[in-house]
């Protein structure tokens, strides 16, 4: 298959660009003596998360259970679930699992804990929980040292358990002025702090200027996107995937349709300055002002080089996360330029 046997809408990624955005992370984490563990949210792909070992990753994360379940099928040994778990099911659930690999999880309740025990009690496998907090994006993550401190203490305390450390996103200066108040709480009780592992791709080069954080979590930097060339952390030509769409209609001038909605691209906003649902990457004035389920509405001023009906265009998505969870496959662009379809593994698995 070649680019212009593709049938549209279809995401393309470009291998040689995934090896040129791989590689650099790796290094900077080697050089730096940061461990990195990278999230296979972006993209996930086993083939991906085996290659993504092969490099040096000390293992994978993963953001559901089912996510969890299915890269088992890559051989990485070493998987945290970087979400907290809650409940009878997803304890029986971890449980099946929790003995083909060395698996953490997160908990910012006692609750989160008391389904994590629960687990390694049904396994007999034991489990790493890491203690989350919330470094200013307001999601999960408990809010003060103290409270990182009493779970921590729950956990030291549960048969099964192992305390890993403390993990946060994004990681940021609210990071290392946290860590820096509970690190000595940690230690008078005689626990320490085995590990901070923090995440964010856009600001994933200036980690060790923290001075704190011992694990990376990053996925976006595979692919990267729209978002990461606003946030400077990326050009087109890093951006390893592209959606391929087709113009449709050409209903007037500065007006045009493609075949790409919201069942193709994420209504995710790209931040200020980044108008619409997607960068064109041929008609960079274009603005993707509206998606409905098939269909993407396009301005462009009517002065400016517009495509023609039957066209083609690549679109650099806003996030490019979601894109991969919408789609059962992907094109790879190989070497040779030839294109191969590889199934996006964990496609769906978001419980």
């Amino acid at each position: 298959m070649t680019y212009d046997d593709i049938e549209t809408p279809a995401p393309l990624v470009d291998l040689a660009t995934v090896e040129r955005n791989l590689a650099p992370m790796q290094a900077y984490c080697d050089t730096h003596g940061i461990r990195l563990r990278p999230h296979i949210k972006t993209h996930k792909i086993v083939r991906l998360a085996r290659r993504q070992a092969e490099l040096g990753a000390i293992g994978i994360t993963c953001q559901k259970l089912t996510e969890a379940e299915v890269m088992l099928d890559s051989g990485v040994q070493d998987i945290l679930i970087s979400y907290p778990l809650i409940g009878p099911q997803k304890a029986r659930r971890l449980a099946a699992i929790a003995g083909n690999a060395r698996f953490t999880v997160a908990a910012d309740s006692a609750l989160a804990v008391d389904t994590a025990a629960e687990a390694a009690r049904l396994s007999g496998a034991e489990i790493g929980v890491l203690v989350e907090f919330d470094s200013g994006l307001g999601r999960t993550g408990v809010v003060t040292p103290e409270a990182a401190l009493a779970l921590a203490q729950q956990v030291v305390a549960t048969p099964g358990l192992r305390f890993a450390g403390v993990m946060t996103y994004p990681a940021n200066e609210a990071t290392a002025a946290f860590v820096a108040r509970l690190r000595p709480m940690l230690d008078a009780a005689g626990i320490g702090l085995p590990m901070v592992s923090g995440g964010g791709s856009p600001r994933a080069f200036h980690m060790h200027e923290l001075g704190c954080v011992d694990e990376l979590r990053v996925g976006t930097y595979i692919y990267n996107d729209r978002a990461m060339i606003g946030a400077g952390a990326a050009t087109i030509e890093d951006c390893a995937l592209m959606v391929i769409a087709t113009v449709i209609s050409i209903p007037q001038p500065g007006h045009f349709i493609i075949d790409a909605g919201t069942k193709t691209l994420t209504s995710d906003p790209a931040g200020p300055g980044n108008p619409g649902f997607g960068l064109l990457v041929d008609y960079p004035q274009a603005v993707i002002e509206r998606l409905t389920e098939e269909h993407g509405i396009v301005s462009i001023d009517p002065m400016l080089p517009t495509p023609k009906l039957g066209e083609k265009v690549r679109i650099v998505p806003n996030h490019v996360c979601p894109v991969s969870n919408l789609h059962d496959q992907v094109l790879v662009r190989l070497p040779d330029g030839t294109l191969e379809a590889w199934d996006v593994s964990a496609r769906g698995c978001t419980r």
